[in-house]
């Protein structure tokens, strides 16, 4: 005799640009964008150093075009806790790479924090 188990689980699900996850009460961060931060800061950190002499060599070295890595070294300039704020779980959900990398960014940190708060 087979008996079907039945559960009841309460969810609720938030879009995280194209993704769908489930809301769980805990910060929810968007785990490509933490990524692309991390490369971004490490190759400005080459570019620094003078360990390479361009984007356009960190692209070749890397294999990938050269306006994906200015893009992603636009990253560098965001505002100090407007990063905190992605790396604690409270990036608006609809802010993406692929959102950011479609709005210019603006200089004065001030300027961004009003950019990011549209997205919220």
């Amino acid at each position: 005799m087979t008996s079907a188990l039945e559960t009841f689980v309460p969810a609720v699900f938030a879009r995280r640009g194209i993704q769908r996850q489930v809301v769980t009460g805990e910060p929810l961060y968007d785990a490509t964008f933490v990524e692309l931060l991390g490369r971004a800061f490490h190759w400005k950190h080459l570019l620094d150093v003078g360990v390479q002499p361009s984007g356009a060599a960190i692209a070749r070295q890397e294999g990938l075009h050269h306006t994906t890595v200015t893009d992603l070294l636009r990253l560098t300039l965001l505002a100090p806790d407007i990063i905190d704020r992605f790396l604690a779980g409270q990036q608006p959900s609809q802010f993406t790479f692929t959102a950011f990398r479609q709005w210019p960014l603006p200089v004065a940190w001030d300027a961004q924090r009003e950019l990011i708060a549209r997205f919220e």
